[in-house]
This record gives C-alpha cells, sequence and structure tokens, in this order.
C-alpha cells in the first residue's frame, strides 16, 4: 500500500507538507499541491480512511505523546493513572487513544507527521521538558493539544500545584519540630523538579529556616536509584538532616532504603517526605507520608479541555493548575524534645 511517505520520498516535499496538501490545507502553495496530487495519483495512493482534514471530517482518535527523560512512560505509577482517567473520560465522550511509537524517531518520522497521517482531532503530551524540537513542533501545529506536567507553553497545560506541594512538605516537617530539612530534587531542567526544588526553597525562606550546604540534591530523573544515590550523599554530610522532603515518591523509597543500610531508622532517625502518593507507598515499612497529586482530576480536566477544543475546531492557551494535598502516614516523626 502506498503511503503518505513514499508520496513524500517520490516528490522530495516533506511528509507532512504532502499530509496538508492532500488534505486541502491552505498553508501549501497551489503549485506544489498539484504537484503532490499528481505523483499521489500516479503511484495509486489511497487515503487512510481515518486521515480525512480535521476541518471537514472527525476521525475520533486521539494521540498521546510520552516525552519525559528517563524513558519510563506508562509505567509510572503516576503517568499510568493520569492516562487511565484521561482514556474513562474520552471513551465516554466517543474518541480511542493512539499512542505514539518511540521507534518513530528512528524511522526519521516526526510525531507531527505521524499524527497527521493517522488523522488525529487532538493530542495529549506528558512531557516536563519544553526543548524537545518535536514536541515544540507538535505545539506550534494547529492541533488541538493538553500538555501534562509543563508549566509554561503556547497550548493548554495541565499541572499539579508543585510549588505549593513544596512549602507544604516544609511546613509540615517543620510542624514536627525539624529544622535540618533537606530536599532530594527533581533533576532542574526537569520543569516539574525545579518547581518542586522552588517550592522547597519558599518554604524555607518562609518559616525563617536556611538551606544547609549540601541540603538540596540534585536526585534525576525521579527513580529509585537515583533518590538512593543522593540520600547517601546527605548521609555522608558533618551534619546529616533529621528530615528530607524528596521530589517523588520512588526518590523516597530509594532514600529509605539508603537509610536503612546505614543503619539508621524511619522515622526515629531521619523523617522522610515523598510527593506523588502513588499506591505502593501505602504498603512499604514505613508506610509514607507525601504530597498527593489528584490524579483523577488531572485526567478528567485534561480531557474536557482537548474535546471542547475538538468540539469547538479552535486551539486555546490555558493554564490548568491542580491543587495538591498532604497525607500524613508513618515516615514523619516529630522531634523529641531537647532535655
Amino acid at each position: 500500500m502506498v503511503t503518505i511517505y513514499d508520496v513524500a520520498k517520490k516528490t522530495g516535499f516533506s511528509s507532512t507538507t504532502v499530509s496538508k496538501a492532500l488534505n486541502n490545507y491552505s498553508d501549501v502553495s497551489e503549485k506544489t499541491k498539484q504537484e503532490i496530487l499528481r505523483a499521489a495519483a500516479e503511484m495509486g495512493y489511497l487515503p487512510n480512511s481515518n486521515a480525512q482534514s480535521l476541518s471537514t471530517k472527525k476521525s475520533h482518535m486521539i494521540g498521546v505523546v510520552f516525552a519525559e527523560e528517563n524513558g519510563v512512560g506508562m509505567k509510572h505509577p503516576f503517568f499510568n493513572a493520569v492516562i487511565e482517567s484521561f482514556r474513562k473520560h474520552a471513551e465516554r465522550q466517543g474518541y480511542d487513544l493512539i499512542f505514539a511509537s518511540r521507534n518513530l524517531r528512528n524511522r526519521d518520522v516526526s510525531y507531527l507527521e505521524h499524527f497527521m497521517y493517522r488523522g488525529v482531532d487532538g493530542v495529549i503530551v506528558f512531557c516536563s521538558r519544553a526543548d524537545d524540537s518535536q514536541i515544540q513542533d507538535l505545539i506550534n501545529s494547529k492541533l488541538p493539544m493538553v500538555v501534562i506536567d509543563m508549566m509554561e507553553a503556547p497550548c493548554s497545560t495541565v499541572y499539579s500545584d508543585n510549588v505549593e506541594g513544596g512549602k507544604l512538605a516544609v511546613q509540615h516537617l517543620h510542624s514536627l519540630g525539624h529544622e535540618r530539612i533537606a530536599h532530594i530534587a527533581g533533576s532542574f531542567i526537569n520543569a516539574v523538579g525545579e518547581a518542586r526544588a522552588k517550592g522547597y526553597q519558599k518554604g524555607m525562606q518562609e518559616i525563617g529556616l536556611s538551606i544547609r550546604d549540601g541540603y538540596l540534591v540534585d536526585g534525576g530523573f525521579f527513580s529509585i536509584e537515583e533518590g538512593k544515590l543522593a540520600m547517601n550523599k546527605l548521609l555522608d554530610l558533618e551534619v546529616q538532616p533529621t528530615a528530607v522532603f524528596t521530589a517523588g515518591d520512588h526518590m523516597a523509597i530509594g532514600a529509605i532504603e539508603a537509610i536503612k543500610e546505614r543503619g539508621l531508622r524511619v522515622p526515629e532517625d531521619i523523617s522522610i517526605i515523598g510527593f506523588d502518593d502513588i499506591d505502593m507507598v501505602q504498603y512499604i515499612t514505613p508506610k509514607l507520608t507525601t504530597i498527593r497529586q489528584d490524579t483523577d482530576l488531572m485526567g478528567n480536566q485534561a480531557a474536557q479541555i482537548l474535546i471542547e477544543q475538538i468540539t469547538h475546531k479552535k486551539k486555546v492557551i490555558s493554564s490548568n493548575v491542580i491543587p495538591v494535598e498532604l497525607v500524613s502516614r508513618e515516615s514523619c516523626l516529630a522531634l523529641k524534645e531537647k532535655k
């Protein structure tokens, strides 16, 4: 079967231009359009039944892209929970989801080209970095779109109040008498990690505590292993913290393991607080105190925003901040009063 990529190869135009020409987009010149249509006809190209112009026919398909640094995608409980909530709401409105394969890059096909060929009505992107060129192409296109976990973008975004979450963590630890509070941050090239670290810094400042040297550690991309490595750095300090706020629950699990391997106890020696409230943290020992992200609301709101854009055939730029809350369990303990 002849595809738009075959037509693109024959004509020398990009697959994006070919797709636009075949779907009668106005930003392709008439000369180019006619050349592409002539080549397509000669090659026997038949348009995919779903790949019709977004302006004339809805495919009832939504594209999904995971563009996060550690490549975990739906394996991470947070992403899994948000996309499941999104899927349920979208399916109730009659939409199916198409997931972009990571192999697209190896095939020299962009996300935008792929989704235009598949004729999706809109796209949801899970992305925490703004410097991915393919994501920028998607964001700058005319496709209705919503991005999860990006704070600033010229499209609709949905994200948790990460700064407030960082402040809540610090305030909770301080309420228990802790002053030597450290933070294992997500990578500072990651918008989420940067925002939670900002919340930690603001929280410390607002309660009048200075951040000791070495107490703000880059914990990488939110994995258990990186959390463990970062915690070991804190444990190597001459003056160890009495409490640690980690930017993700997986990192908190790694931090707890590092503490136990040093012969110390959580929370008796060091209190730990995480961020996410993934299911497993209710079952580890000790049960993890954490900042809960409302994944149900995030997915539901993202679906509503995207489907509204699709229905009105109008791309919308908006920032939608989802509240967070502290969930207190067993991993934090009040400091004993000094005698």
